[in-house]
């Protein structure tokens, strides 16, 4: 066994220097990103936010929305506040994780790994959901070790579930989760408190869909439900080339062109999961690890299941961000144990690719807001509602259409070709023959 121990007072400059590293590089990746870390659906939850209590969509929950909306208050735009919603939920999980005592270091190193850097960086929900989810495992350590009676212990984690399936509808699988660790423990007084709250929150979402997301989408079913979407050879390939960059500890982005480089990193993703696995097989997990782990894969398998019968996104590091936190948990756990401070280096390395990774596809966000800024007073369209045309959302024009949601979220597509002779519908050439947008060469 090869562990390095220190000093507990160095130890803990390590850890002040990792976490002031990590809030750095949290802003350096929004700022040295030519459209401040944003995408097609962070166009979405910024309108939700900007419109409200007008509902344009029920796409995704209202959580995410609302919290931007909530910070709005304190003269911040929509932009801003969605990055004060990152920083905050990477805030929480230290101060709650540290006053707990709850996978204190673990979770440190896991925020500093460039993947959730990028996610605590991005407008989207899965930043605001990841507190939760570590809340809710510290709710299930608690009634395991018989901190909570059955009452307790099912409101405290019916609230956590429902709370996360209003952030995001795949809060739903920790429901799954729930019932499954239940019953596979049935013999254990605490079986109860996981199948019945699993049973709450699953009976929420169904109140939730009739009540709220049926009330102002009729067809969201058949629009968002179709079978046969991708055929199981290619969701399977998407499932290990997702699994691989998730457990990815250093670079969670493949390239999308192929090449040899994406050999090494699906392979160091694929050789961590083999080492995860020997991890979790050759030392003993408690019942609060196997809780994590278990739960965990449910959710990891509904995600890739889920994709037979409703439209998603592939499976990737952000997608399972939710589920694969538990698992990194507890592999650090292992690794602490194995290796001792040296395990810290795995955040300082992966911080590093990170930061070398955003210098040299560095853009300058401020420079593009400020040009978008100009473009949209000079036209009279700073707060107006805008349409933007793009012909699929693949397309590279939508990153134009993203670097003015920026400014003004109140902006919808149009896949009509026709609708570009309009003169109220703004094109990226519309834009861009008036302003210059400076992009990452490296796309």
């Amino acid at each position: 066994m090869i562990t390095f121990k220190l000093k507990p007072a160095k130890e803990k400059y390590i850890q002040i220097l990792l976490v002031i590293i990590t809030y750095i590089m949290i802003i350096l990746r929004f700022l040295l990103n030519e459209k401040g870390r944003v995408s097609p659906d962070s166009i979405r939850y910024m309108r939700q936010s900007e419109i409200f209590p007008v509902i344009d969509n029920t796409t995704a929950p209202l959580g995410y929305p609302l919290a931007i909306k909530f910070f709005t208050f304190f003269e911040l735009d929509h932009f801003w506040s969605s990055k004060l919603v990152g920083l905050l939920a990477y805030t929480v999980i230290l101060i709650f994780a540290y006053r707990k005592q709850f996978f204190f270091k673990e979770l440190m190193i896991i925020s500093s790994l460039f993947s959730f850097v990028s996610i605590f960086s991005f407008t989207m929900s899965e930043e605001m959901i990841l507190p939760f989810v570590v809340i809710y495992f510290y709710i299930g350590r608690q009634i395991i070790n018989q901190k909570y009676t059955l009452a307790k212990g099912s409101f405290y984690f019916s609230l956590c579930l429902i709370v996360m399936i209003n952030i995001r509808y795949s809060g739903l699988f920790f429901c799954f989760g729930n019932i499954i660790f239940g019953l596979m423990n049935f013999r254990k007084n605490y079986w109860k408190t996981f199948g019945l709250s699993g049973i709450v929150g699953i009976l929420f979402y169904g109140i939730y869909k009739f009540t709220f997301i049926d009330y102002f989408n009729e067809k969201y079913i058949d629009t968002f439900l179709e079978i046969g979407l991708k055929p199981t050879s290619q969701l399977l390939l998407e499932l290990f080339q997702g699994m691989a960059t998730t457990f990815n500890p250093f670079i969670h982005i493949a390239d999308p062109n192929g090449g040899i480089i994406n050999y090494g990193i699906y392979g160091i993703g694929f050789l961590t999961m083999l080492l995860m696995l020997f991890l979790f097989i050759k030392t003993k997990l408690s019942d609060t690890e196997k809780f994590i782990v278990i739960g965990s894969l449910v959710c990891i398998v509904f995600s890739y299941f889920i994709q037979y019968i409703y439209s998603v996104n592939a499976i990737d590091y952000r997608l399972m961000a939710p589920f694969s936190i538990g698992i990194w948990m507890v592999f650090f756990r292992k690794l602490f144990t194995v290796f001792g401070a040296l395990t810290y280096t795995i955040g300082f390395v992966s911080l590093s690719v990170g930061f070398l990774f955003t210098w040299l596809s560095k853009g300058n966000y401020l420079e593009n807001r400020k040009a978008i800024t100009t473009f949209l007073k000079d036209e009279n369209l700073m707060h107006s509602k805008l349409k933007f045309y793009v012909k699929d959302l693949e397309d590279n024009d939508v990153q134009t259409a993203e670097l003015i949601s920026t400014v003004n979220p109140h902006i919808y597509y149009t896949f009509t070709a026709s609708d570009t002779l309009k003169n109220d519908v703004l094109t990226r050439y519309k834009v861009e023959k008036k302003i210059s947008i400076k992009k990452n060469k490296y796309q």
